[in-house]
């Protein structure tokens, strides 16, 4: 890169021949450093060390050395914020790729979408990549071909995923018959408090008292451990269940118990897989199946979820109490007339005397079943991606003829690849499955080892550029659909592809707008935040358990992460002005988010659009979750916020710090805080 010459010949060349050019000229070159041949042109790595560590030194004071002619202040500041813009304009355009599009793999999210959408599949507790290496990012951003790099580690994660991806596609292979478990006693939970409903209701029932984002569980997850070992198949079950909220209306103080008796009790129904841990804790993957306000009094209810083999469902309680382990004691002394005088200290006689004497909110499930798996279709939206209308005919013979494989893995790959596929493409996998046939492999068996080798191909894990200018219509469809969705083109942009016509702008704006208005939308909205406002940080330093007992009580992490995305969503969808980022007077906020804020709350459970009063809270500068990830959990910085801000909203990150300057402590001493 080329520096400006008149600005080098009027900055530079003058200050270097004034102080630096006599110790470090054509006579001598004192450090091995000379610069009176140094032009405007950062050629090469040479003349970048020369202007780096000129900077270096005069930020340093270092040089001129003291006892030689100095410059004056401006003279020293012109020529550093001279070599400072050159160098950020140096990086900047080594940065570029001169207008082309480097070649790049998906990153973790894009695989993973990419798999459900191109096999179907549902990935509500599955997903595929949970041991690949963490994507690398640039500037926050996950999906820059130059930092999103293949290792040998990543390629052998690669097979693994693919036979964990086509053995979930082609299972079961025959439809499974309806089945129901029934449980109507011996509800066990966890030891610790086993003991004590042995005693009062000799498990008849199940019984949930606090929260899963407790610090130390005392009933908060409901596991049925006579279906510990979970589902036969991955699929729909339908969960019939008796439960009731109890003591919704107690008799004690609601800011002492911290939840709300105008609230119905919720209960919730998370998956849990004994391989993962112990179904009374939590576990890495847990998603919430369903949500359900309970009557105070027994009832039947009914839900309809998806869990995949080997889970089974776990109950608990939403809105319970937070640290009820602690609870137990306070109760007893709070409310001593209304308890046994206490005949020995200790956790086990107070847990049983606030559970049996006392009145505490809590829920109870007096039967449960299960019946399932229920299916939208049958053969399943898998098995045709993979075989078509031949999956039962091929299931009940086990036979496949090459011209069967071959149109079925044309019709697979074309879709896997994004474009149409070579014969030669075709030939190759299909010599793959004539190798595993040889070894003794059924047909099945054996196509199912060519489909793990096309989700193992470069023309899959990449997406593939054209070497001329022009972008391929099936090209532009990747780009837009991986942009948009995270994830392959659909049906529909596929078809235009071959039919010439994506490129046709009114066409393309049609499907932009269709895109939009999909719900695949989310993943571009959840990427864009977690680069963009580096939302996954979130949670990385959670609060104070004492002192922000909520967060964890109301599940305020998973709160502001919604409130942002739907507040985007909502921008994006209705084209509102890019303003509204800053400055809006509207909010999406649930109740718990609401009580935090102190504005109106809404009537449901969910979440909705609210009007934010004197637009304090307008904008993504006045939601939690900006202001938490700019937070180290503990205290907020002003400075650390002024430089998220400068870098994510402004766009103009500060310089990086002169070389060797210590970190300055505040001096806060009489101040309530650090600002």
């Amino acid at each position: 890169m080329r520096a400006e010459e008149p600005s080098f010949q009027k900055t530079l060349k003058p200050f270097l021949t004034t102080y630096c050019t006599g110790c470090h000229g054509a006579k001598q070159q004192k450090g091995d450093r000379r610069f009176d041949a140094l032009a405007a042109a950062i050629d090469g790595d040479n003349t970048l060390v020369d202007y780096q560590d000129i900077l270096d030194q005069l930020n340093l004071g270092n040089m001129p050395p003291q006892d030689a002619k100095q410059p004056t202040n401006a003279e020293r500041q012109q020529v550093t914020q001279w070599l400072t813009r050159t160098l950020e304009t140096y990086h900047q355009t080594k940065k570029a790729t001169g207008g082309e599009t480097v070649l790049r793999r998906l990153n973790s999210r894009e695989y993973r979408n990419t798999v459900r959408d191109l096999l179907g599949l549902n990935m509500t507790m599955f997903d595929p990549t949970v041991s690949f290496p963490r994507d690398q990012t640039s500037e926050h951003l996950d999906n820059v071909g130059g930092t999103l790099v293949t290792s040998g580690h990543l390629l052998a994660r690669y097979l693994n995923a693919a036979d964990l991806v086509i053995q979930k596609a082609m299972t079961p292979g025959k439809k499974p018959e309806l089945k129901t478990w029934a449980f109507r006693d011996g509800f066990r939970q966890q030891p610790e408090i086993d003991q004590v409903f042995r005693k009062t209701n000799k498990f008849a029932w199940m019984t949930l008292l606090d929260v899963v984002g407790a610090d130390k569980h005392e009933g908060a997850y409901g596991p049925i451990h006579a279906f510990a070992d979970g589902v036969p198949y991955d699929g729909y079950y339908d969960i019939h269940l008796k439960a009731e909220a109890v003591n919704r209306l107690h008799p004690y103080d609601p800011e002492f118990l911290g939840t709300d008796p105008n609230e119905p009790l919720r209960l919730g129904i998370v998956a849990g897989n004994r391989k993962a841990g112990p179904l009374h804790k939590p576990q890495p993957i847990e998603p919430l199946l369903a949500e359900l306000d309970l009557a105070d009094e027994q009832k039947w209810y009914t839900v309809r979820v998806w869990l995949d083999a080997g889970y089974t469902p776990r109950f608990t309680f939403r809105n319970g109490l937070m640290d009820v382990r602690n609870l137990y004691s306070k109760l007893i002394r709070k409310y001593k007339d209304q308890f046994p005088k206490p005949q020995r200290p200790g956790i086990v006689e107070a847990r049983f005397n606030a559970i049996h004497h006392g009145k505490l909110p809590q829920i109870r499930i007096h039967e449960v079943e299960i019946s399932g798996p229920y299916f939208e279709s049958w053969p399943r939206e898998c098995h045709r991606s993979v075989l078509g209308t031949d999956w039962e005919r091929v299931q009940e013979s086990g036979t496949l003829s090459e011209g069967q494989m071959r149109k079925h893995l044309t019709a697979f790959m074309s879709r896997a690849y994004r474009r149409p596929v070579q014969n030669e493409e075709v030939n190759r996998i299909l010599k793959v499955i004539q190798v595993r046939r040889g070894e003794g492999r059924t047909d099945l068996e054996a196509y199912s080892d060519g489909l793990k080798a096309v989700l193992c191909s470069p023309s899959f894990l990449y997406l593939e550029e054209p070497g001329q200018a022009q972008l391929s219509n099936y090209a532009l469809a990747s780009r837009v659909s991986y942009f948009l969705w995270s994830s392959m083109p659909d049906e529909t942009l596929l078809k235009l592809a071959a039919e010439n016509r994506l490129q046709d702008p009114k066409i393309l704006d049609t499907q932009v707008e269709r895109m939009l208005a999909d719900p695949k939308l989310d993943a571009f909205v959840d990427g864009f935040l977690d680069s963009w406002l580096t939302l996954r940080d979130l949670g990385s330093m959670p609060p104070d358990r004492n002192q922000f007992r909520a967060f964890y009580h109301y599940d305020l992490d998973s709160a502001m992460r919604k409130e942002t995305r739907l507040f985007t969503r909502y921008l994006l969808q209705q084209n509102l002005s890019v303003g509204h980022f800053l400055d809006a007077d509207f909010t999406f906020v649930n109740k718990p988010l609401a009580k935090l804020y102190g504005i109106n709350s809404p009537q449901g459970a969910g979440f909705e659009r609210t009007k934010v009063p004197n637009g304090r809270r307008g904008g993504l500068l006045g939601q939690a979750s900006v202001l938490t990830v700019t937070a180290n959990g503990i205290d907020t910085s002003p400075v650390v916020r002024g430089v998220w801000l400068l870098e994510n909203i402004l766009g103009t990150p500060p310089s990086p710090p002169p070389p060797d300057v210590e970190p300055l402590d505040p001096d806060i001493r009489g101040a309530k805080t650090i600002r």
